[in-house]
């Protein structure tokens, strides 16, 4: 916790000046996409405002007995909201729970910080409790939330908060940080490299993917999707086993594969591909294609990433959308 991710430099400025100049948020959102460390970040910011003896930089000592503390999980003034279980929300009851012990003072002398992250997955009754922190601020009290879709949330919550976006790094820094990590192995360099597109830039999830092997999946199921345009495997048969499948990560694939369909149509963005090491088989796809038929899939596939989050049929989905690329393909 004591080093900043390389691509944290601006955003940790911005934030030691809050400190420095003892303008510290109420409430602060942190967003950006998935694989940035928005949650490092946070929890950096966090333990800064707790440590009793700050580093000239304004990062925590590590050393105080607040910086203790945190290490050991058990600082009474760092609370962290998240959901109680994988995939669901966070409910109105740790709200209410939250509402209740902000009444009391912070036991120590500088802040007392609550971390909600992911932000987003407050419903509505529980973001609506959650207007009641921020509207009646507790003393030496700092919200800090953090979510990838601040659109989610109600523009009650967003207007109250001061913003912090976590740009994505250039290639040059995700590889130079990639290579250098002490968690990345050095025979894991190349496929990493290949994993820097597939994770949009972000090098903690390109990390993530090579640890989960998610570009050997990837490439498994375009040689799927592929077989589906050549009429040799059924889009209901292969809809059936998708659907087990880590949907986002699937209408993301999807997506990025008719988007660069649709460059192979222009040359000139031939550089720009999401998949640069798919670039030969796309090209050869996109002869076959028009470009009409693959605007309309696209809309659908934007539709698609909005009902994931919601309780329609995943196998159902996935059956609209592969039988909507069987029939572009079936007249080729």
């Amino acid at each position: 916790m004591t080093e900043l991710l390389p691509w944290h430099q601006q955003s940790w400025v911005h934030l030691q000046r809050y400190i420095t100049q003892q303008r510290i948020p109420q409430a602060l959102l942190i967003t950006g996409n998935k694989g940035l460390g928005k949650q490092q970040l946070a929890q950096q910011f966090a333990v800064a405002l707790l440590c009793a003896s700050p580093q000239n930089n304004g990062l925590a000592c590590g050393q105080c007995s607040s910086c203790l503390l945190v290490n050991a999980k058990t600082h009474p003034d760092l609370i962290q909201i998240q959901p109680e279980e994988p995939g669901k929300g966070i409910g109105i009851g740790q709200i209410r729970s939250l509402i209740i012990r902000l009444t009391l003072k912070p036991q120590f002398e500088t802040y007392r910080v609550v971390i909600v992250n992911p932000a987003d997955k407050m419903n509505n009754a529980s973001a609506n409790a959650f207007l009641k922190c921020l509207e009646e601020p507790t003393e030496r009290t700092v919200l800090i939330l953090i979510t990838e879709k601040p659109s989610v949330l109600p523009a009650t919550v967003i207007s109250r908060c001061q913003k912090l976006t976590i740009a994505i790094p250039d290639k040059e820094t995700v590889i130079d940080w990639l290579d250098n990590s002490p968690v990345c192995k050095k025979e894991q360099r190349d496929v990493l490299h290949g994993n820097v597109c597939l994770a949009q830039g972000a090098p903690l999830l390109a990390l993530d993917y090579v640890n989960e092997q998610t570009l050997s999946l990837r490439n498994d199921c375009f040689d799927t999707w592929l077989a589906i345009a050549k009429q040799h495997k059924s889009p209901v048969m292969i809809a059936e086993d998708w659907h087990k499948l880590p949907g986002s990560a699937l209408i993301f694939w999807m997506t990025s594969w008719l988007i660069d369909l649709i460059k192979c149509f222009y040359p000139a963005q031939l550089e720009s591909l999401y998949n640069p090491d798919l670039q030969g088989r796309l090209q050869e796809l996109s002869q076959r294609l028009e470009l009409k038929g693959l605007y309309k899939l696209y809309d659908l596939l934007l539709v698609a990433r909005q009902r994931l989050d919601t309780q329609l049929n995943k196998q159902l989905l996935f059956e609209e959308i592969l039988i909507q690329w069987h029939e572009l393909n079936r007249s080729k």
